[in-house]
């Protein structure tokens, strides 16, 4: 597949990521602790049924240039433990509220760097939760790791806690690349870690995740980054398109010194890795994720059922909805969202006083409902049947186009470019215009603004 540079200047300009509908910058409404457990309460009746957790350890020993996370770095022992101690508070004010025959199909550890902290706490709030929740036999217990500080000790001690799932920030193997965004490279050897994780549990899966658009990567290092990772036969591989927002992160001020590459040559390291792994019998997820054809993303993906929630792609399965703990941290509920406050020490300070840490939201009405299972459906499926979303939300197809942005001039311009092809029934994404699918999504959100500084470019 090849993209041609007048479509790349006519498609690539700012707008949403579209992770979540309505996206995060709008969860802007204040919170009260009473709203918030009304809705958790709420949540037991509504569906997916099922449970998803996630933890977030916003602590680095190193802080990466290009990050766009809730991170910081890690100052003293005495940090951490208060934060753990908050955070195992946090869960049992939740679990309160919440049906604990309810099954928990998805445990997800992220950050920051997760592996910054001691095994054994990560494996208290799992054996904490194990013990007080159904968690299901399948369960995916996963967690994101630098391995830059992982050793195979720590290894050891998670996969005895159950857990099944590893996806390791490598981001790039030129090691120039890594010294420009400040990160340091494997401490062993990437795929000797792979296999020791393997070795340990058979049924562990292993997850390389790569950034595409750093200083000083081309699309021919880059292509050799994803050659190299291909040889190593990862479950699952990700790219991640580097996006560049000073405004929001200051330290990303930084790598401009060092220069960005062009849309162009952006354009071009996303292809090369995409043909490539295509052609080593990976399948496209999404529009970062490559997994092997029996990966259950796929089989989803071929039945139009893959989902997602902030932790990537999913299915029903695993998603639920997701109770969310630590800083920043966002709760994905069938009501809306509900997001923690920022600061580590705003954050403990307020569990110390037995006070939820949820700053904000979106406890969502009617039509964003609509909307964001609309949303969902294009960008993890590519693909609408307006009689299925009848069927699913249970409305008439005429109240949910009525409450979609049809943009008729939107949908022909994209047809006539040959990334959609439409008609009264239904939509579908083609390959080429997987590309661009937030462009789609955007033509289709009654709610999308355009603004300055407020979104990143779809590239």
């Amino acid at each position: 597949m090849k993209i041609s540079d007048k479509l790349l200047e006519k498609y690539n300009q700012p707008v949403p990521r579209y992770t979540s509908y309505p996206t995060a910058n709008n969860f802007t409404d204040p919170v009260s602790q009473r709203q918030y457990m009304d809705m958790l309460r709420l949540s037991n009746d509504r569906e997916p049924g099922n449970i998803a957790f996630y933890i977030h350890i916003p602590f680095c020993l190193k802080m990466c240039h290009y990050c766009g996370c809730n991170s910081c770095r890690l100052k003293s022992a005495g940090e951490y433990l208060e934060y753990h101690k908050a955070l195992k508070k946090e869960i049992k004010a939740v679990k309160s509220h919440l049906d604990r025959k309810r099954p928990v199909t998805q445990v997800h550890f992220g950050g920051g760097t997760p592996n910054a902290i001691p095994a054994e706490l990560l494996c208290e709030i799992v054996d904490m939760l194990r013990s007080d929740f159904d968690i299901a036999q399948d369960a995916e217990i996963a967690v994101e790791c630098n391995p830059a500080i992982l050793d195979r000790q720590y290894i050891d001690k998670l996969i005895d806690s159950g857990f099944n799932r590893f996806s390791l920030g490598i981001q790039d193997f030129n090691q120039d690349v890594l010294r420009m965004v400040n990160r340091d490279p494997s401490a062993i050897p990437v795929n000797e870690l792979m296999e020791y994780m393997k070795k340990g549990n058979k049924d562990s899966a292993v997850n390389l995740d790569f950034i595409y658009g750093l200083p000083g990567q081309t699309p021919r290092s880059f292509e050799e980054t994803i050659s190299r990772a291909i040889a190593m036969r990862p479950d699952r591989l990700v790219t991640f398109s580097y996006a560049h927002v000073p405004w929001i992160k200051k330290n990303q001020k930084i790598l401009e010194k060092y220069g960005l590459p062009s849309p162009g040559e952006k354009m071009d390291m996303f292809l090369r890795a995409y043909n490539l792994l295509k052609s080593k019998d990976y399948i496209p997820v999404g529009f970062d994720h490559y997994v092997l054809p029996e990966d259950e993303l796929h089989i989803a993906l071929k039945n139009t059922m893959l989902h997602r929630n902030f932790q990537g792609y999913c299915i029903r399965r695993t998603t639920g909805q997701v109770y969310a703990f630590g800083v920043s941290a966002i709760s994905q509920l069938e009501p809306g969202y509900f997001q923690n406050v920022k600061s580590v020490e705003e954050y403990t300070g307020l569990l110390h006083d037995d006070i939820l840490p949820v700053e904000k939201g979106r406890i969502l009405n009617g039509d964003e409902k609509i909307l964001r299972e609309l949303i969902i459906q294009l960008m993890c499926n590519k693909y609408i049947n307006w009689q299925n979303m009848s069927d699913i939300l249970k409305i008439d197809i005429a109240k949910i186009q009525e409450t979609v942005r049809i943009d008729q001039v939107a949908l022909d311009d994209f047809s006539a470019d040959g990334l959609l092809e439409y008609d009264r029934n239904q939509l579908r994404v083609t390959e080429m215009g997987s590309m661009f699918i937030r462009n789609i999504a955007v033509s289709l959100d009654p709610t999308y603004k355009p603004g300055k500084n407020k979104y990143s470019k779809s590239v």
